[in-house]
């Protein structure tokens, strides 16, 4: 649950402006974006960045968490929602891939280095592997190099608080955000070991409150479908879904306390957290969502221009 003894949650070499690039913390038409966590569902994220390009509009400042963070970061780093689209398509094997077609993906044989042997180091899969990998994308070493400012959201293992990094080194801290407990590895940054932001900030978009005319958050967490709960989960299934059950609770109270002003939720069903091969079936899925965000920040964007005209 996130802190609610009025304290602030820790930065890592702060200092970078909230808006880069000569914005101030108030100017007119500023959006913040929020990206949440999800596990493959966050592929979702890219076709809710589509309608920020069909619109024709970009946030001043972006906050991430986990695979939101991974989006964000590639957003952030100038590559269109098209681009990264194409890049996870080149990635991604899905179950309809015929064999030349797996061959022909430039990424895709690249997965079997990014699993991790040392199981007992807390992990499945080496992170700082998928993190080198997407690096390459990404192409920005420092959050600073960014187009548009990003805050990535991770948690302080051993003090059990949140930790906010805005600045310095960009790729350990996207390799912290998403290190999924159990499945990825812990990540070390100085004395801190840190693991998925999503134990304290699934959807982080009070980082963005009252610093931007508009404050959008998008959450792909996702519901679990009727067929699944005919059998009896695995272990795996257990862990994901009980750090689901506790993300669900840490949104539901922060909406209680203080809403965004447009909350969309993706919705999607029946998408397990490293089933990135569904990743055709997450961007059908969401469409709705995106048509509802279009719905909602439309009229808003009309307004926020006739403030300026």
């Amino acid at each position: 649950m996130l802190p609610d003894d009025g304290s602030k949650p820790a930065r890592r070499r702060a200092g970078a402006a909230w808006f880069g690039r000569g914005r101030k913390a108030h100017d007119v038409r500023t959006i913040g974006l929020a990206l949440g966590g999800g596990g493959a569902r966050g592929l979702a994220h890219v076709v809710m960045l589509e309608l920020f390009d069909e619109l024709g509009v970009r946030p001043a400042k972006v906050a991430g968490t986990s695979i939101g963070a991974i989006m964000a970061a590639l957003y952030c780093s100038g590559i269109s929602a098209t681009e990264i689209k194409r890049g996870v398509d080149d990635l991604i094997i899905t179950r309809k891939d015929s064999l030349r077609k797996v061959l022909q993906k430039r990424g895709a044989l690249k997965w079997i280095d990014f699993f991790d042997p040392g199981i007992g180091r807390g992990g499945l899969i080496n992170g700082e592997s998928f993190l080198a990998f997407l690096y390459q994308a990404i192409r920005r070493s420092t959050f600073e190099e960014l187009d548009i400012p990003l805050m990535v959201v991770a948690t302080d293992f051993w003090n059990r608080k949140q930790v906010v990094f805005d600045s310095g080194p960009l790729l350990p801290a996207l390799q912290a955000s998403m290190a999924i407990p159990g499945v990825f590895t812990p990540v070390r940054i100085g004395d801190g070991l840190f693991i998925d932001g999503g134990a304290v900030n699934p959807v982080p978009y009070d980082l963005l409150l009252g610093k931007c005319d508009l404050t959008v958050a998008i959450d792909v967490m996702g519901m679990r479908g009727a067929r699944r709960r005919r059998k009896m989960p695995s272990m795996f299934d257990v862990l994901f879904n009980s750090f689901q059950i506790m993300q669900r609770t840490i949104v539901d109270e922060k909406l209680q306390r203080q809403a965004p002003d447009i909350y969309v939720e993706t919705r999607i069903s029946n998408v397990q957290a490293l089933e990135f091969y569904k990743v055709h079936e997450i961007y059908e899925q969401a469409e709705a969502a995106k048509a509802e965000l279009r719905r909602q920040l439309a009229p808003r964007l009309a307004r926020l221009t006739e403030k300026t005209s």
